[in-house]
This record gives structure tokens, C-alpha cells and sequence, in this order.
């Protein structure tokens, strides 16, 4: 460690807070909450650590330290709580795709909207949520709406706007499935307790509502409101349905929430399993990724920050076991509940095997995840055998290629595909045009694709690929070791393919490395060789068909540079602009009907040539 990492810790403050360790990059790779933070950071380095392995490889790894006091440690649980969703350190427990959870959002309006989100915001609005099945959400999305009556629009409704009547009704109104509060045929407060109603039945409390939806039906059909009374049957129907599906788990009127975890390495999977007015309403599993060898109370803790950071805490809580810092947990927790929270580990009863029951669907998905992520990761043989055959340090799992295109020196383009366990990976394609070479030379070109590549690599600190095959020989791999070199990168493994005989050629090698024709290594390589040059070739063809285009189009009179450019980009190909009709030209902004007339005259013109 440095003077000036011993000095910081010399002169930690005995205050509770948060403290962030960094990497030699300045990445922040871990965030944790004291309630001494001298005493708890000190802990980190010092002989007898608290004994988990992991912490040997975090503190191997710190390169720099921050600290930041609050007044409590339950402000520090907050703190840390947050810094963690920013951060996402790689020591700390992460819920993956923690976003991707769908959440009803009742919008914080005079005439509230209620819709479907994957991103919770602070900004006033309740929600609901997150829900793992999301066609039955939108089911019951779709019956409470219309049902309940709750607007879909999206007009800017407040008490003086309706008053004013700035709007109309829409056909959702004639349809029945709005009351229109937009022209003042229902208040503030009537439309008000139809979003209480909303919120009742996916609480799970839509008894009353079945009952007056009966009731309303029968006096619409005593009435001879047939059509009426017809709706409210369907409506009935599968708002019934829907709640038939929410499986009786407690006698007790109660929300709850009971917790399931199971951890395997560093691989967890935690369950939620919601429970409103006695019934059970889904199941919520989020995957883990954690330490190694973390405390199985610590990641209990951890995960019931992530998980209740972004969705509302029920009025019972029912945990498989203690979690560590559980006082300043369960003070955030409370605070965070809409009424009073209960928190409960039970040891016998009933409760126990609801737990029980949690816990057993955190095994079995955990089990899923891994399955599923050992055949993401299954290695095909050829990448197993190309690190054999090349003697490379490790897998080369993602390969990215270059290859230059160009004709005569004019045009030139570099191409760059990326394989992902020796499938392409398109999305991570990129392209090139060459700004600094003059003529040809394609050793000067490589250069400059490479290091224009590899220098945002650096700067963004993305990871390096396992492997760099360049489509060419020694001058081309050559040019390719300088530039990684001119943007600082000593750490890589990169070959060049040249075309003629299939040699792999290595840096600092004289001699090229023949593959066996029948090698799987060797298929793989020229499938991603052909795919760049494939790739770049493509670039360097649509370039010059443009160039040749513009080139033609001067011998229309009045087309300049910038209808040029209009033209280019509405049409893809020159037959496709010489088949325009006069109201397609017409049609683009820009294009006079006397240029359209010019173009088409063109065009027959040289058809008749």
C-alpha cells in the first residue's frame, strides 16, 4: 500500500457511513456501510480478517479508498443501498436484470393513469409491483381499465383544464370503458375512488368489487339494459378468472412477502413470494451474482435492499433466517411500508412451511439458472483446440477481426467483426473509413483501423477480446502490433490469417503456424475471416455505388450538392431512383414537382441512349 493509502486509513473518522474501495483504475469494485467506519475498514487490513476467502481477492485488488459519514448507520444503509444500483462493484451482491421486472404504475396525476413500467422513478407516482408474470398482468390490466373505467389517454388532465373545456370525449368513452373526466362528466373524487377500487383488487382485496359488478349486472338486466348488463357479465367473467388464478396460501387477510434463497458458488437465485388478502398472488425470482463464499445472512441483506430499493414492502415480511445489520435493515424497511411492517423468522408452524415453500422454489430455479449458464458457456471444441494448436493463454471466447477493402487506393474501408464462443456477434460489428492514408497501402490502413479501435477501447476501459486476427500476413500483423502499441497496450493475443495457404502468423515468429486442413481451429478462423472480409467488402461497394451515383446525377441540371444528397439517401440504388414515380419524388421534402420532371426526363433519356 502507498503512503498516502496509509495515511487515509490513519485517519478514518469513528463516524458511521459508507466506504467505496477502487481499483488501480480508479473502478469501484466495492461499497460497504460501517457503523464505526475506522474500526470497520481497518478490519480489511489486517492479519486476522473475518475469514472469508473472498476478501483476500477484494483486498489484493484495493487501489484506493473513499469515505463518506452519515449521522446514523441506518443513513448509512441507505447510502450504501444506493451507490450499489450506480456502482454495480463486482465484490458486492447484484440482482441481475434487476430492471427488467414489470411494475403497474398508478401515475401521480389529478386524473391518474395507471400503465405498465420496467423503470420505477422518484417522482410521486405509486407502484405496484415487480410482477413475474407478465400476460396476466397485462390481463388484468386490460379488464380493470375498462371495468373500472380508468382514462388511456394521455391528455394533460387537471381540474381547470376540464373546467375550461379544452377536450373531447374519445371512443373508449362511447365504448363504455371511460367515464370521460376529460369533459367534466366525472370529478376529481368520483374518478378517485375507481383508482382506490383499481388498487383494492390487485392488493387482492376484489371481493367488494365482484359483488357490486354482480349486483350492477342484475339491476342492468331487470332494467332491460341488455347490451349493459351483457358487458358487466364479461367483465365479471374475467375479473373472476383472474382471481381464481391467485392460489389460497393463509386463512389471514394479511399482505406478505416470504423470502426463499439459495446460493451455489457465486450463483444465488432469491424468490418473493407475494401473498395479498390470503392468496397468493405469483412468484418473483431474481438471479444473484455474488462473491464468493459470502455469508449466506449477508446476501439476505444485501438482496433485500436491491430487491425493496424498487418495489413496496407488504405489511408482514417473512424471512428464512436472520440477516446480518438486521437493525438498521428492518428500520428501512419499516420506513419504507405503507403500514406496519411485520417481521418475522418463524421456527414452527404454519410459517415454517411457507418458508419452507420459498425456499424449495429458490432451489429449484437456482438449479435452472445454472443449467441454463453452463450451456451459455458450454466452449466449442474449436476454441478448446485453436488455444491448443496456437498455444494461446486462454480461451479465446470473443475473437475480433479486421480486414481492409479498397479499389485502386480509392474508397477505403476496414471492417471489424466480433465472434462470441465462435458465433458472430453482429451487433458488435463495426466499420471503418479510412481518413489518413493517402494511395494504397494497406499496412498503413490496418494501422489506422486498429489503433482508432483499440484507443476507445482504453479510453472507455472496455475489456480487450481474447483474440485479434488480422486477414493478412506478416506486414499487415506488423502493422497491427504497432498500433495497439501507439495506444499503450502491451497485454494481448493476436494472429494474422493470410489468405493464400492458410498460415497463421504470430508476433515475434518467423515462421507461420500450418494448421491442419481438417482442424476445426483452422474452420473457425477462416469462417471469421471471411465474415470481415465479407464484411468490409460490402462497406466498400456501397460507398462507390454511392460515389457513382452522385457522380451521375451532376448531369441533371439544378441537382447540386444537396439534392444530391437528398436523393442519395431516399433512394438506395440508381435503379431505384430511376424507377421513382413523379409523386414519390414530389413526395420527398425538398423536391420541387419542375425536379421531379428533370429527374424522371433523366432517366428516359438515358434509357434511350
Amino acid at each position: 500500500m502507498t503512503p498516502e493509502f496509509n495515511d487515509k486509513l490513519a485517519n478514518l473518522p469513528k463516524d458511521p457511513g459508507v466506504y467505496i474501495f477502487r481499483d488501480v483504475k480508479g473502478k469501484v469494485i466495492y461499497i460497504g456501510k460501517a457503523k464505526a467506519l475506522r474500526n470497520r475498514v481497518r478490519q480489511y487490513f489486517q492479519k486476522t480478517s473475518d475469514g472469508r476467502p473472498q476478501f483476500e481477492i477484494l483486498v489484493a485488488k484495493i487501489e484506493d479508498l473513499e469515505v463518506i459519514t452519515t449521522k446514523t448507520e441506518y443513513e448509512a444503509l441507505i447510502l450504501e443501498s444506493n451507490l450499489i444500483r450506480q456502482h454495480k462493484p463486482r465484490y458486492n451482491v447484484m440482482l441481475k436484470d434487476d430492471k427488467s421486472q414489470p411494475y403497474l404504475q398508478i401515475a401521480n396525476e389529478q386524473f391518474p393513469r395507471i400503465f405498465l413500467t420496467r423503470r420505477p422513478l422518484q417522482d410521486g407516482s405509486k407502484y405496484y409491483g415487480p410482477y413475474g408474470d407478465l400476460r396476466y398482468l397485462k390481463g388484468l390490466l386490460h379488464v380493470l381499465r375498462g371495468m373500472l373505467q380508468i382514462r388511456t389517454c394521455n391528455l394533460p388532465l387537471t381540474e381547470e383544464s376540464v373546467n375550461k373545456g379544452k377536450f373531447k370525449s374519445c371512443l373508449e368513452f362511447h365504448l363504455g370503458r371511460c367515464n370521460a373526466p376529460c369533459i367534466g362528466n366525472e370529478s376529481r373524487g368520483e374518478y378517485a375512488k375507481r383508482v382506490r377500487d383499481f388498487t383494492a383488487v390487485i392488493k387482492g382485496r376484489g371481493t367488494d368489487i365482484i359483488t357490486h359488478l354482480r349486483d350492477d349486472m342484475e339491476s342492468a338486466s331487470d332494467a332491460q339494459r341488455f347490451e349493459r348488463a351483457a358487458q358487466l357479465r364479461d367483465w365479471l367473467a374475467s375479473i373472476e378468472n383472474l382471481t381464481r388464478r391467485q392460489t389460497i396460501i393463509s386463512p389471514e387477510p394479511v399482505e406478505r412477502d416470504i423470502i426463499g434463497l439459495a446460493v451455489q458458488d457465486e450463483d444465488g437465485c432469491l424468490v418473493v413470494m407475494q401473498v395479498r388478502n390470503g392468496r397468493l398472488l405469483g412468484r418473483d425470482e431474481y438471479a444473484l451474482k455474488l462473491p464468493k463464499d459470502t455469508p449466506l445472512n449477508e446476501v439476505l441483506t444485501q438482496a433485500l435492499q436491491l430487491y425493496y430499493s424498487q418495489s413496496g414492502v407488504p405489511d408482514e415480511l417473512i424471512l428464512p433466517y436472520e440477516p446480518i445489520d438486521s437493525e438498521p435493515l428492518y428500520h428501512w424497511l419499516r420506513d419504507k411500508a405503507e403500514n406496519k411492517l411485520s417481521i418475522k423468522v418463524p421456527e414452527r408452524g404454519e410459517k415454517v412451511q411457507m418458508v419452507d415453500l420459498a425456499q424449495r422454489n429458490a432451489d429449484l430455479q437456482l438449479q435452472e439458472i445454472l443449467r441454463s449458464a453452463s450451456q451459455r458457456e458450454r466452449i466449442p471444441a474449436s476454441l478448446t483446440e485453436l488455444k491448443a494448436k496456437l498455444g494461446l493463454k486462454d480461451i479465446p471466447r470473443e475473437i475480433v477481426a479486421f480486414d481492409i477493402s479498397t479499389l485502386m487506393g480509392e474508397n477505403k474501408v476496414a471492417g471489424m467483426v466480433v465472434f462470441k464462443m465462435g458465433r458472430p456477434a453482429r451487433n458488435d460489428y463495426r466499420r471503418f473509413k479510412i481518413k489518413t492514408v493517402e494511395g494504397q497501402d494497406d499496412f498503413a490502413s490496418m494501422h489506422e483501423a486498429v489503433s482508432r479501435r483499440f484507443a476507445r477501447v482504453v479510453r472507455e476501459q472496455q475489456p480487450m477480446p481474447d483474440l485479434i486476427l488480422i486477414d493478412g500476413g506478416k506486414g499487415q500483423l506488423a502493422a497491427a502490433v504497432d498500433a495497439l502499441h501507439s495506444v499503450g497496450l502491451r497485454e494481448y493475443q493476436i494472429i494474422g490469417l493470410a489468405k493464400k495457404l492458410e498460415e497463421v502468423y504470430r508476433p515475434g515468429e518467423s515462421e507461420p503456424h500450418n494448421l491442419p486442413k481438417t482442424s476445426s481451429a483452422l474452420k473457425l478462423l477462416q469462417q471469421v475471416r471471411d465474415e470481415v472480409h465479407r464484411y468490409s467488402i460490402t462497406y466498400h461497394r456501397q460507398l462507390r455505388q454511392k460515389e457513382s451515383m452522385a457522380s451521375e446525377l451532376q448531369d441533371i441540371p439544378g441537382v447540386g450538392p444537396a439534392r444530391r444528397k437528398l436523393l442519395l439517401t431516399h433512394f438506395r440504388s440508381f435503379q431505384q431512383l430511376g424507377e421513382a414515380t413523379r409523386d414519390e419524388l414530389i413526395a420527398i421534402k425538398g423536391v420541387s414537382p419542375s425536379l421531379a420532371d428533370r429527374v424522371i426526363l433523366f432517366f428516359k433519356m438515358r434509357k434511350s441512349s
